[in-house]
């Protein structure tokens, strides 16, 4: 089968593909982003208790394998009566994951911050809340606008997880499994769908290069 004939059979295929895989990717960012920054709060918090629940939760959903958690949810969970649909179980098992990994970017912009400029908050009386949340937060999100764009490519290519449950419509990489199915697609069937994630993937790069000179802190 060729690319024109690929195309004209599949083509919506692809395009609901790709829109399914940019859908779950913008749900599953938002609540990275949110997660990630609550999971640092909870890191440098001066309540140790807090502080070793953070730890763990990084330490554990970074070191387990995307499928694994998958199936943990998808597969595991209807025993303990917690059922969810397909696309709620791929995008909680994104969720879970990348927020560790947006944790530990958060916490390193931390790390850029003066301890002069924390000491001086904290001298003109602020809570360990008001530092945070005017001197903390609004300086490491702007110090990790790259490494963020590169877990939001992350994010993106771990939807594939998608492919491994019958979603409906499947996003780019279930896709090739439903041409495959039912016509010889072969190796361009894949081709296809790649395109799709590197096109999506250099527009967010090109976004996040341009947002992180806008709002870079010049040291």
């Amino acid at each position: 089968m060729g690319l024109s004939e690929l195309l004209s059979t599949f083509g919506q295929n692809y395009l609901d593909g790709l829109l399914a895989t940019w859908s779950m990717t913008a749900v599953s960012f938002v609540l990275v982003m949110v997660l990630s920054v609550l999971v640092t709060v909870a890191r440098v918090s001066p309540f140790a208790p807090l502080r070793a629940v953070g730890d763990l939760y990084v330490q554990v959903f970074r070191n387990i394998p995307g499928v694994a958690l998958l199936i943990i949810i998808a597969y595991a969970l209807p025993y303990l009566r917690v059922v969810l649909d397909w696309r709620t179980c791929v995008i909680s098992a994104t969720v879970l994951m990348a927020t560790a990994f947006g944790s530990e970017n958060f916490m390193s912009g931390i790390n850029t911050i003066g301890v002069g400029q924390v000491e001086a908050a904290r001298s003109l009386g602020l809570s360990f809340g008001q530092v945070l949340r005017r001197v903390v937060i609004p300086q490491a999100l702007r110090s990790t606008v790259l490494p963020m764009t590169n877990l939001l490519i992350a994010v993106m290519l771990t939807t594939a997880l998608g492919s491994q449950v019958p979603l409906s419509p499947p996003e780019l990489t279930g896709v090739v499994d439903y041409v495959n199915s039912r016509a010889t697609g072969g190796v361009l069937a894949f081709l296809v769908s790649a395109a799709g994630y590197l096109v999506t993937a250099f527009v967010i790069s090109l976004v996040g290069n341009r947002i992180d000179r806008k709002v870079r802190i010049l040291r």
